[in-house]
């Protein structure tokens, strides 16, 4: 199974190269830098954090300006992306990054209205990409087989949909006075992504365990079951700090720290599960480590994990589980530079095979593939 293929309709277009082969996913580099950014803040490593801050400041737009590029040049492309069941829900990613760039704006950069109109985009972007690609994908006439039309990366529309949650949790006590409305939104959000993460999961859960995984079929989305898990134990315990500002978490505190902890609990049980699977991917069977885009979706949830289990010992309060994240941001930063070192070599290398490009020319065709 293959989630880089991207056949129409109906047809399998021939692979090109460059812009072309964009992957949608490749938000996902933004959402990694943002949240490692986070951790190193929240864990006083304020000059890392700062300067991922600004990195990401950089990479939101120009992936932006990619994106819409692709659009303008290769529309028959990104249309045969959209009815892709692999490589379709990338696109969510979008969603995600820029919501976790409106934290870094909030937390980091305290630009309250920054963040609440990177907040709205996300809102605008999450309901435009839910209710086009998941009902395109329940009227499509040709569907694929479970196992290759299904792998981690579904996840990412949990992903979204917490990260929408969990911004607004953030930016909701500033709202006065509608504090009480926006904390409501954010919790239907939080219950209804929660919710599509157990559908998914389970289909997720029952291809892995019944059908046969080759070393190719564990590509690093399959992180995603994790981070799914970990962004919701954040959006989980974001709306219990705030639910002195609404009455109605108020009232039903008890249930969210309960499904929040579950939350938790379900990401540290990913966590050794997946290091045994990418032993066996890569030391067992020997499957080559090199440069993806999607590795960006493997680095973001051990960030993920660092944060959301920094605001759960504030939220349930358990100051001793601030053990876990001190040592795990070290693996976050490690993650983060290696992935951003081979992105930087596939581009170098890029740029030198194609000498008579100009950069911006080479970046589109070939760097940033």
């Amino acid at each position: 199974m293959s989630i880089d293929a991207a056949p129409g309709p109906g047809t399998s277009p021939p692979a090109l190269g460059g812009l072309a082969d964009l992957h949608p996913a490749y938000f996902a580099l933004v959402m990694a830098t943002g949240i490692v950014s986070l951790a190193t803040h929240l864990l006083g490593l304020r000059a890392i954090g700062a300067v991922l801050f600004a990195l990401n400041l950089a990479f939101y737009p120009v992936v932006w300006a990619l994106m819409i590029a692709r659009v303008v040049r290769h529309r028959d492309r990104v249309l045969a992306d959209l009815w892709h069941h692999g490589r379709a829900v990338g696109f969510f990613t979008s969603v995600a990054a820029t919501c976790v760039l409106g934290s870094q704006c909030l937390v980091i950069g305290g630009a309250f209205r920054a963040a609440c109109v990177l907040w709205a985009v996300g809102i605008v972007l999450w309901l435009a990409l839910t209710y086009t690609i998941l009902a395109m994908f329940i009227v499509k006439k040709n569907k694929p087989p479970l196992p290759e039309g299904l792998n981690g990366g579904w996840l990412v529309v949990v992903v979204a949909a917490q990260s929408v949650a969990a911004l607004g949790a953030q930016l909701a006590p500033g709202l006065h006075p509608y504090e009480a409305p926006a904390l409501l939104f954010c919790l239907v959000v939080w219950l209804g992504g929660g919710m599509l993460y157990l559908w998914i999961i389970g289909l997720i859960f029952y291809r892995c365990t019944f059908f046969e995984m080759t070393p190719s079929d564990l590509s690093p989305p399959y992180w995603i079951n994790m981070g799914a898990a970990a962004i919701s134990t954040l959006a989980g315990a974001l709306l219990v700090l705030a639910a002195p500002h609404a009455a109605i978490i108020v009232q039903v505190l008890p249930f969210v720290r309960g499904l929040t902890l579950m939350w938790w609990a379900t990401a540290t049980w990913w966590i050794p599960m997946l290091v045994v699977l990418g032993l066996w991917r890569h030391v067992w069977r020997r499957f080559p480590l090199r440069y993806d885009p999607l590795y960006w979706s493997a680095v973001f949830p051990v960030g993920m994990y660092t944060v959301c289990t920094i605001r759960l010992a504030a939220a349930v309060d358990a100051s001793y589980l601030i053990a876990i994240p001190r040592v795990s941001v070290y693996v976050a930063i490690a993650a983060w530079t290696l992935t951003m070192l081979a992105m930087l070599r596939h581009l170098i290398s890029a740029l030198a095979a194609r000498p008579k490009d100009t950069g911006a020319d080479a970046a589109q065709n070939g760097g940033l593939k």
